[in-house]
């Protein structure tokens, strides 16, 4: 039995340390093998290998191709497909990034097995897999039992804390071929934003504005407590669908999975959808002038009141 966390991109993906603790950690319970393939750049140099020692990885295995230098979605599935025809794992997991939830479902469909998606826990139970996964936004735990004898899980990581092994040895590193000669990408990015600086992931105090700001130029006060507090500012979907502010600073189930320190949600309600990108903070404060706001039932510490009211006063104590 093996199992294996699918990767890509040129530098290790944050969570890609948890869901090799999880992975590593159901291995060890079952005594699968634990493979960690690996696409694109991110697969060379010592700190893949450094990471798939620490977290107990058997197989480092890597893939290269040219078609692949884009990660377009339809070459990272062919290459997959054809990884797991020529290795057969029976557990196929991913970090639960924005392309991720993409390429899973894809890949699925392809191998023609079960995909769970919003997944933090697997165990081994009788003749099958017991998958505890988040539904509506983290409100429900829903526990699933899958049979099939392959089957693809996307891992939401932020409720995971990474755990290297007490001792590994190195891994046996394997590069795979694949030939990728007949796949064309049937969409082609023309267009995407660029992001330079911090990440939002990364963030350890992020500043969240909503709708309750009223305009987009209120969207100001966000940026300016955020960089008094030494964080980053977020946005709700909300805004970002009306053009308040680019798609980078989204967080939720369509943007930026956060887990920072603090999460400070100002005139957001606090839907389901959002909750799924910042539930995992440590402290979360809502500035809300409802107080019969969803986000309440999140919050450690709310302000009810009119955040245009509050801000200033917020940034004045942040200066001080």
């Amino acid at each position: 039995m093996s199992v294996v966390l699918c990767s890509w991109g040129n530098t290790i993906e944050g969570g890609t340390k948890e869901a090799l603790t999880l992975a590593q950690q159901f291995c060890s319970a079952t005594g699968a093998d634990l493979n960690w393939l690996v696409i694109g750049g991110a697969g060379d140099g010592d700190a893949a290998i450094e990471t798939a020692q620490k977290y107990g990885v058997k197989n480092l295995d890597r893939i290269a191709d040219s078609r692949l230098e884009h990660f377009g979605p339809d070459a990272l599935v062919e290459a997959l497909a054809q990884y797991c025809e020529q290795q057969n794992p029976q557990t196929i997991l991913f970090n639960q990034t924005i392309n991720a939830r993409l390429v899973a479902p894809r890949l699925a469909g392809r191998l023609g097995v079960p995909v769970l998606m919003n997944a933090f826990g697997i165990t081994a139970k009788d003749n099958c897999l017991e998958v505890v996964a988040s539904a509506f936004g983290g409100d429900t735990h829903c526990a699933y039992e899958l049979a099939s004898k392959v089957n693809v899980i996307s891992l939401v990581t932020t409720s995971i804390v990474a755990k290297p092994v007490a001792t590994s040895p190195g891994p046996e590193i394997r590069n795979i071929s694949v030939d990728l000669g007949s796949v064309d990408e049937r969409f082609k990015v023309t267009a995407a934003p660029k992001t330079e600086g911090p990440r939002l992931e990364d963030a350890d105090i992020v500043v969240a504005g909503g709708r309750g700001l009223g305009s987009a130029d209120r969207y100001a006060l966000i940026r300016e407590l955020a960089t008094e507090l030494g964080g980053l500012p977020g946005a709700s979907r909300a805004i970002v669908d009306d053009g308040w502010v680019e798609s980078s600073h989204q967080v939720g189930l369509t943007g930026k999975i956060t887990r920072p320190g603090l999460y400070v949600a100002v005139g957001i309600s606090g839907a389901s959808q959002h909750m799924a990108g910042c539930s995992a903070a440590k402290t979360i404060v809502a500035i809300n002038k409802d107080r019969d706001a969803s986000i309440y039932r999140y919050a450690r510490y709310g302000i009810v009141g009119d955040c245009l009211e509050i801000l200033p006063e917020l940034i004045r104590a942040a200066k001080a």
